[in-house]
């Protein structure tokens, strides 16, 4: 008997799975399931524990969760995602980078493991989409983006399918990160704009933050001169103490967390008390006639990332990967053989166990 393989999808499978699937179809894809998965999914069907992990105080401020969700009957799935945002200076590296493991529900066997860095940046401007469709008027047509990293790429194409983008103002403290925005999104030629912040604020239908401010150091933007039915789409409050909206903005809007008690702890939601906090994401997707009025209003999504959208993604990448025949296997389990033996995996003239004799 053989070990199961663990299917491997590395950056270069990942790669395949979108020049085959293409870059639009993959949007749309993942826009449909985390809509799904918020929208129908019951807990019978799928839950997610709380999500944990450590920060990291030394040399530079940092953090490593793990988030764990299941599919009951069919997947559990963990991603480790760590958040350094030391990273682009320092080593050359995103500021988010993460891996997910999807493991058979039934045997526990680890079925698949994939970069998490690209699914994840994608996932989140896909999440974006799914409470924009609801909170933003569906003909928005001016995205301010403040914060002009690797978010507001994933960002500003995740809502284009989704919304009639007519001009792109990008704000960032950062000369270098402001100027190659507009390279780096691969947009048409005329629709993006750096901008003064206030101007972002100003113009925008739908705003968009996404920045690697310090805890304490926030907020962002002023938040005064905002169109009353703007809606903002609060992406970089990531970790206890880190916020990037003004409270004062807070409280004059309506807020909807993907997950009330995760926002209370790591999101815009902190600087609230729980009676000002409106309907999370899943309230608004599984009954949208009830919370139509809101689009006439100013509201934020407390996007905190929630371990069913990982999951959800995971399962997407493992399908497409099939169609695109991408990745590999790797035997990476001690499984071959017999089951109840532990060494059945080594060849025979490795196990050369000899017992201490007992002294007399």
């Amino acid at each position: 008997m053989k070990s199961v393989p663990t299917r491997v999808l590395d950056v270069d499978a990942v790669a395949a799975i979108v020049a085959d699937v293409g870059l639009e179809t993959l949007y749309d894809l993942a826009i449909e399931r985390l809509t799904t998965v918020l929208a129908t999914e019951t807990p019978s069907h799928v839950e997610m524990k709380e999500r944990d992990g450590f920060t990291l105080t030394w040399p530079q401020l940092g953090l490593l969760e793990w988030m764990p969700a299941v599919r009951h009957g069919t997947t559990v799935s963990v991603k480790l995602v760590g958040y350094n945002p030391h990273n682009p200076t320092k080593f050359q590296l995103p500021t988010i980078m993460s891996t997910l493991y999807a493991f058979d529900y039934e045997s526990g066997h680890l079925r698949t493991i994939m970069d998490g860095t690209f699914a994840t940046a994608v996932r989140t401007g896909a999440a974006s989409v799914v409470a924009s469709r609801i909170l933003a008027h569906s003909d928005s047509s001016v995205l301010g983006l403040v914060g002009c990293g690797v978010q507001a790429v994933t960002q500003l194409h995740a809502l284009a399918r989704a919304f009639p983008l007519a001009e792109v103002l990008v704000h960032d403290p950062l000369p270098h990160a402001e100027a190659s925005f507009a390279a780096r999104a691969r947009f048409p030629s005329g629709v993006i704009r750096a901008a003064p912040l206030a101007e972002v604020e100003r113009q925008a239908d739908i705003l968009c933050t996404m920045t690697s401010v310090m805890p304490g150091q926030g907020p962002v933007i002023d938040g005064t001169a905002m169109k009353p039915f703007a809606h903002i789409n609060a992406v970089g409050s990531d970790m206890p103490g880190k916020t990037e909206l003004p409270q004062s903005l807070l409280r004059d809007s309506v807020v909807c967390p993907d997950k009330t008690e995760q926002a209370l702890a790591e999101g815009e939601c902190q600087q609230l008390d729980l009676a000002e906090i409106g309907p999370p994401l899943p309230n608004l997707l599984q009954d949208p006639g009830r919370y139509a009025s809101l689009k006439k209003v100013r509201t934020v999504y407390d996007s905190t990332g929630l371990a069913l959208q990982d999951l959800a993604m995971v399962e997407l990448f493992e399908e497409l990967a099939g169609q695109a025949r991408a990745g590999h296997d790797i035997n990476l389990e001690a499984s071959a053989g017999d089951p109840y033996d532990p060494y059945s995996f080594l060849p025979s003239d490795a196990v050369r166990f000899i017992p201490a004799l007992r002294q007399v």
